[in-house]
């Protein structure tokens, strides 16, 4: 019995199940969805409420993309291009749904055959969970580079790790934050395609034996299977479809013994199973225990073996034809990106399986692994720069141990006879680190030494690497530092998540092609006076802040008015980041507002400040920040006398889909690290993108930011990133002298305003001259005043409508550098060498 209504749920009756794999009618496609329901179901037949309509649907968009992804298996085969290989432990890829039918440019057609079918398409693509596969920036950026790489037509492959639970999802409680495990895996992913014929071996422990021929190999310890799982790309408006290939972690069936088990030891019958399953449980376990180092270097070592073996395989399938393969044609075929130190492994694995399995001698395999590698640098922060423990490698990568001891023996050779100058320098540019009682491998020393070139983030960034971090070797090899500023995919940070602006943007413009081609926007400036499009641009923003405020009150009960400014800091919390400033900055404006007369008040510019992001679990000052913002907006927006005049909200659980709430709903973000803190920063590029204002220092993207769109049109302040380390030392020496109303806000938080907490180990961070976890490294304090006067400009600025809106529009007009495909193809022309192969 089939119902002709959605009353009850079902499919409609007078849509039939027919396979149109490649139906370009909604009809056709209503048919595709039903056939799916019914033939690949994955729920009992009863039903078809949203989340059964949003499986069938994926399936019917699947169809088409496997189609495309065969195609382009095909042709890249065909033509054996030079291909890159992105490797990264993190790809923060959020929703596909959406992104899949606007790339493929059929939402239109989905929308109405979803319609047939009694469902509505934005209800349908709230049921799918982000693939929470990373922590922030960095894993973002991977995925809006893939997102890139296709849309140009480069062959190119992302790899990395299927965590069954990536990060956590984050609960506001009266305690804070809480973590509990991410379920996007619970029921399964629809995008994923199980590769049963890819599965390679990856080996830990065990010892190194030297053969009678002189040669090493690396045998015994435990093995564990890596199975591939692919994750189809679709670039906007291409054929081209390229891959992520996420590894997973299996054992197999000879390693399950049954004897143990029928002798009632389950758990030793499984022991390798588990161990298995420890390796993609969780993105960044943490490491505070022995453990938990070891779990953490076997995941990097676990992408980086079976990626390269993947390659290697690749390489010898294609070269085959022509007889034997030539290995010095590797590095003409492959190039490999590390993004970050995290899979710096790949370089000792790769001279493993040249030399040992492959019998080249070191030298040719050296030059074809320094050929091959590029690597990105993403912080300067010292506890983000990689630093293993030799001990735990040498008991978990024994032979990749002897490998990075011979790199790190035969760069202090070569740096002493050719630059024998640099001899002082040589315990902090080598290596092996062997002065400490804890002696360590300095991942980002190895990199620097074993690629062919090595890349910042943003135009300060680079500069600080050369000038700064990698200084010396900067003199060894001046042409090996580039500068590669990070950008975003306007398909995702534009026009899929603001449709509304869009629409604008491409009526004005009178061509879509700004998609594709983001330079464009800068013809919107001509308009930027112009009364017609202020009035659109500022209704379809009124949109988006009521869209945006309707879900606040749904996740966080606090209902917001839309006629205030939104004023939005949302990334992972960190004191570098500064969200304290902003928090101390939103408590003295409260102190004020109270103090005021009604009067008074009326003439504010009243603000609802919004802060969001993940806190890592074991980070206590950043959990602390995170209270201290839900005690304040307790306090605030319960407070009737202000409450019309300023609200605090915090945002749980901010991740890609939150994102592509707020952004488009934001009018002022906060960019506001400690200058020469922040590599790049990507979340700025798409509020600015958005029409949205930054109130922010001169840090990271900042800069470039601030030089594209104008500095009428960015609200700057704060030290420079040159001043910092004087500031630092002078603070040292006893010489800050503390603005009023600086300490005025840390002693309303001690005076108990805000509850009970004790917020004292938080703000003493900001006290003293010096110390570990005081001293106010970041600079909190100095900054402070700045940061008020910065923040009265804006409240001035949101008081001139037509002012206001005329920065929005030239933050958008000026945003048009900050696209991913600009920097991916500085990265195919200038690093990896290779070339677009669009299928035909």
């Amino acid at each position: 019995m089939e119902a002709t209504t959605k009353s009850n749920g079902n499919t409609r009756a007078d849509v039939e199940a027919i396979a149109q794999p490649l139906g370009e009618q909604a009809t056709e496609i209503a048919s595709n969805i039903k056939y799916h329901a019914h033939f690949s179901p994955h729920f009992s037949p009863f039903k078809f409420e949203p989340e059964q309509a949003y499986y069938a649907t994926a399936d019917s968009v699947r169809d088409r993309l496997i189609k495309q992804w065969n195609d382009t298996y095909l042709h890249y085969d065909k033509v054996n291009p030079k291909q890159t290989y992105y490797l990264s432990m993190e790809y923060l890829q959020g929703r596909a749904l959406t992104n899949a039918i606007g790339n493929l440019d059929i939402h239109d057609a989905y929308a109405d055959a979803l319609k047939k079918l009694g469902h509505d398409l934005e209800e349908v693509v709230e049921q799918e969970k982000d693939a929470a596969l990373g922590n922030g920036g960095l894993g973002r950026l991977a995925s809006c580079f893939l997102d890139s790489m296709t849309t140009l037509n480069l062959p190119a492959w992302g790899y990395g790790l299927r965590y069954k639970y990536g990060l956590f999802k984050q609960l506001i409680t009266k305690a804070g934050q809480e973590e509990v495990p991410e379920d996007w895996l619970e029921k399964f992913s629809p995008w994923e395609v199980v590769r049963h014929d890819v599965v390679f071996p990856v080996s830990f422990f065990g010892h190194v034996e030297v053969l009678p021929s002189g040669s090493r190999k690396w045998v015994g310890g435990e093995v564990i299977q890596a199975v591939a799982y692919d994750v189809p790309i679709p670039g906007y408006r291409t054929k081209n479809t390229n891959s992520l290939r996420l590894w997973e972690a299996k054992a197999s069936s000879e390693d399950f013994n049954l004897f143990l088990f029928n002798d009632g030891q389950y758990e030793s019958a499984a022991q390798l199973y588990s161990r298995a399953q420890q390796i993609c449980a969780v993105l960044y376990p943490g490491d505070a225990t022995e453990n938990g180092k070891l779990l953490r270097l076997k995941q990097q070592f676990f992408l980086c073996s079976a990626s390269l073996q993947d390659i290697i395989a690749r390489f010898k399938e294609r070269e085959d034809g022509k007889g034997h393969h030539q290995w010095s044609e590797f590095p003409k075929k492959v190039a490999i990106q590390l993004n970050d130190t995290h899979p710096t492994l790949t370089i000792p694995e790769l001279m493993r399986l040249l030399m040992d399995d492959e019998g080249l001698g070191w030298d040719e395999a050296w030059n074809i692994t320094t050929r091959t590698i590029a690597y990105t640098n993403h912080t300067v922060l010292p506890e983000a720069l990689e630093k293993w423990s030799q001990a735990v490698m040498w008991k978990l990568l024994p032979r990749h141990m002897e490998i990075i001891e011979e790199i790190d023996k035969r760069f202090v050779a070569t740096i002493m006879s050719e630059r024998p100058d640099l001899e002082n320098k040589m315990p902090s540019m080598r290596i092996l680190d062997h002065d400490t009682s804890k002696p360590v491998v300095r991942m980002a020393n190895l990199c620097v030494v074993s690629s062919h070139t090595v890349n910042g983030v943003a135009q300060l960034h680079s500069d600080i690497l050369r000038a700064e971090l990698f200084a010396d070797y900067v003199s060894v090899w001046p042409t090996k530092f580039q500068n590669k500023t990070n950008g975003i995919t306007p398909r995702r940070w534009i026009r899929f998540c603001s449709p509304a602006l869009s629409h604008i943007i491409t009526k004005w413009l009178k061509t879509d092609q700004w998609v594709t081609n983001l330079e464009l926007l800068a013809n919107l400036r001509e308009f930027a006076d112009n009364a017609e499009l202020h009035a659109e641009w500022e209704s379809a923003k009124m949109a988006n802040k009521k869209r945006l405020a309707q879900y606040i009150l749904r996740v966080t009960g606090v209902s917001i008015d839309p006629n205030t400014l939104f004023d939005i800091q949302v990334k992972r919390i960190h004191e570098y980041k500064r969200q304290l400033l902003n928090v101390l900055g939103v408590i003295y404006r409260y102190k004020k507002l109270k103090e005021m007369s009604p009067q008074e008040r009326k003439n504010t510019t009243p603000r609802t400040v919004m802060i969001g992001g993940k806190a890592f679990a074991t980070y206590t000052n950043a959990k602390r920040i995170v209270k201290l913002v839900t005690d304040v907006g307790d306090v605030v927006n319960s407070d009737p006398d202000v409450n019309n005049y300023l609200k605090v909200v915090f945002i749980p659980n901010y991740n890609v889909s939150v994102a592509e709430m707020l952004i488009p709903g934001s009018e002022l973000s906060q960019h506001i690290s400690t200058a020469g803190m922040e590599a790049s920063g990507t979340s700025n590029m798409k509020f600015a993108l958005n029409g949205c204002l930054i109130i922010g220092t001169l840090d990271g993207a900042n800069v470039e930011i601030r030089e594209e769109i104008g500095e009428d049109n960015f609200f700057l302040f704060g030290a420079t990133a040159d001043e910092v380390p004087r500031l630092r030392k002078e603070r040292e020496n006893g010489l800050f002298k503390p603005d009023p109303w600086f300490e005025e806000a840390k002693q309303f938080i001690r005076s108990g305003a805000f509850g009970t907490y004790d917020y004292n180990p938080l703000l003493e961070s900001l006290e003293g001259n010096s110390g570990y976890g005081r001293g106010d490294y970041f600079l909190v304090g100095h900054d402070f005043p700045s940061y008020m006067d910065a923040q009265s400009r804006v409240d001035e600025a949101y008081k001139d409508r037509q002012r206001w809106i005329k920065m929005s529009i030239l933050s958008t007009s000026g945003s048009g550098k900050f696209s991913s495909d600009r920097t991916i193809s500085q990265y195919a022309k200038e690093i990896w060498n290779i070339e677009e192969c669009r299928v035909p």
